[in-house]
């Protein structure tokens, strides 16, 4: 498993995964892009803890980044610093500063000729005369 991991992100766990839900399940080239063009505040740590897992790839396992996948992005929540705002007469009102945790897990891409020569050749032949039927 090639990971990387990003502790104590001061923003909120629910903006970050807004973000991580578009990059999960994505080519890794894909997912670098995306981040890149991504007008959101997590993408660019975003970009960075996958240009680490990457690297780590590259460094650790031999791996280059054509052929890997994001198979896990998890977010999630870190420490809440608790501060108080000041109100009227004399209350105050909690505001909750969250935190985030963000876990990246890279995978090698499964090459689809492996899965097709593992199914029956059968069930392939029927797949293919059902899709050009559709056409």
């Amino acid at each position: 498993m090639i990971t990387a991991s990003l502790k104590n992100y001061r923003q909120s766990p629910r903006k970050v995964r807004s973000v991580a839900n578009l990059v999960r399940g994505k080519s890794v080239e894909n997912a670098l892009n995306t981040l890149n063009f991504l007008s959101k505040k997590a993408a660019d740590p975003l970009h960075g803890l996958l240009m680490s897992a990457i690297a780590n790839a590259k460094n650790n396992f031999k791996i280059e980044k054509e052929n890997l996948v994001v198979k896990e992005l998890r977010v999630d929540a870190g420490q809440v610093l608790k501060r108080r705002m000041p109100r009227a007469r004399g209350n105050s009102y909690p505001i909750n500063k969250r935190m985030s945790h963000v876990l990246i897990v890279l995978a090698p891409r499964a090459e689809k000729a492996a899965k097709a020569e593992k199914a029956p050749e059968k069930l392939v032949e029927k797949k293919v005369k059902t899709v050009k039927a559709k056409k």
